[in-house]
């Protein structure tokens, strides 16, 4: 169990390290007609995250509300830097909780987002869209506006 934390945390890295330079002025910048700001990122990964930790991992204590796939689209509404590092913050201790609960990683799990998966496969893709959005965020941050 403890190398799936670590997979998991390593593979959050990619995310975590870009926030410290964050400012609350990045939070609206884009790039070009991208439809998604840093704001919405940040956002959308913390979401993602505790969906994980609840749907697919069985961490009941999570509260969530992924207003970012209910709506689909940058609003312009996330720009409260002090509340998406809290969420962000929360998402992390919410899936390494619900990492470290898991039993059998062979077991199937059936989503209706992504049908049958292993738990380890599951594991696997909640880690690589943290790290396929921190690339998005990164550029933007880098070149955006």
């Amino acid at each position: 169990m403890t190398s799936f934390i670590e997979l998991w945390k390593e593979g959050r890295t990619r995310f975590i390290n870009q926030l410290a330079k964050i400012t609350p002025e990045d939070l609206s910048k884009k790039l070009g007609d991208s439809p998604n700001s840093v704001g919405f990122l940040i956002r959308h990964i913390a979401e993602v995250e505790l969906l994980f930790a609840k749907n697919v991992f069985g961490n009941m204590d999570v509260k969530v509300d992924a207003q970012t796939l209910k709506v689909g689209k940058d609003t312009g509404e996330w720009r409260d830097l002090g509340a998406l590092m809290a969420l962000v913050e929360e998402a992390g201790k919410q899936l390494e909780k619900a990492i470290n609960s898991q039993q059998d990683w062979e077991a199937v799990i059936k989503t209706q987002e992504f049908g049958e998966k292993t738990k380890a496969a599951a594991l696997g893709r909640i880690t690589t869209h943290t790290a396929y959005h921190a690339g998005q965020l990164a550029i933007v941050l880098k070149y955006g506006e």
